[in-house]
């Protein structure tokens, strides 16, 4: 998540509430969670477990609950409290504004593009051109859609991602400031939801198609020329690497890669990375070959213990 304009540390302090260790006058240009930080960015960390990996990443600037030793090249932020010093910078760069026409004044749609009659166009969203909106589509604030896109009745495009830090007290929400990125020749079909980014970007690749009903979770990204049949479902900070098919009732697990031209049967699920160039099915999803031995074995299985208890 990028800011308006290259910030001082000592600015980004102030509205926190923060104690600068470092240059307070070093400039981030925005802020980003671990798995999609740049130099430059500020991330947070608020667990011992966590210090020496956010510590040691490319982000510049670190909100911490810890005083420690400064690494070269960094500044850090003590707050006693991280996780909503860094809540609190999504929500001041990244605001809810409330959007008073259907489709906001403050948008950009190219030529040819056509946006049916109850389709929801929010604040500062981009649409290439000869795009084709359908009626009751919602699309959320600073969502990017390419050239050449169709998106089908009933689905949302930038909800919110499905984060939530548990507390004694419950569940707190973790505000998304990312955003949706559809790339030219992307379809999606009736009623699917795609999640804004948390602090980056849930992207669909050029020439991905999507049928009913799908879900993409938040910092998602899918590749080129994909397939992803009804009902599938696709978990956070996932990538889909180009050319692979998912059919329906497919669930991908969160922070996992999907291998280039992969391909996973109907109702299968995995929670952990597959190989590209495979055909997958089952859950947990193996080797189709594999899956179709193991489903023969099982129908002897009868037979094979009524010969058990013969011989015994």
């Amino acid at each position: 998540m990028d800011f308006p304009k290259p910030l001082q540390v000592k600015d980004i302090a102030e509205l926190i509430g923060a104690k600068i260790f470092g240059d307070p006058s070093f400039e981030t240009i925005g802020l980003n969670e671990l798995h999609v930080v740049r130099p430059g960015d500020i991330t947070f960390v608020d667990h011992p477990k966590y210090y020496a990996k956010v510590l040691g990443s490319a982000a510049s600037i670190v909100i911490i609950n810890k005083e420690t030793e400064v690494p070269e090249g960094k500044v850090l932020l003590f707050h006693e409290a991280p996780f909503d010093a860094f809540q609190k910078l999504i929500l001041h760069f990244r605001p809810f504004v409330q959007s008073s026409q259907m489709v906001s004044p403050s948008s950009k749609i190219g030529k040819g593009t056509v946006i049916q009659p109850g389709a929801f166009i929010g604040n500062n969203v981009t649409i290439g051109e000869n795009c084709l909106v359908h009626a009751n589509v919602s699309v959320y604030d600073h969502s990017v859609i390419g050239n050449n896109v169709i998106i089908h009745s009933g689905s949302v495009i930038g909800s919110d991602g499905y984060y939530f830090q548990k507390r004694k007290e419950g569940f707190v929400k973790f505000n998304s400031g990312g955003r949706v990125i559809l790339e030219d020749n992307v379809e999606i079909g009736a009623c699917c939801t795609i999640d804004k980014g948390v602090t980056g970007d849930t992207t669909i690749g050029w020439g991905t198609k999507m049928d009913n009903h799908c879900q993409v979770g938040h910092d998602t990204v899918i590749g080129k020329n994909c397939l992803i049949g009804a009902f599938a479902a696709i978990a956070g900070v996932t990538k889909i690497e180009d050319d692979v098919i998912l059919w329906a009732k497919v669930a991908i697990n969160k922070d996992i890669v999907i291998g280039k031209g992969a391909v996973i049967m109907a109702t299968s699920a995995t929670e952990r990375s597959l190989e590209g160039g495979k055909v997958y099915m089952g859950a947990p999803a193996m080797d189709v070959r594999k899956f179709w031995r193991i489903s023969a074995a099982i129908k002897e299985l009868p037979e094979f213990m009524r010969e058990m208890r013969r011989k015994n």
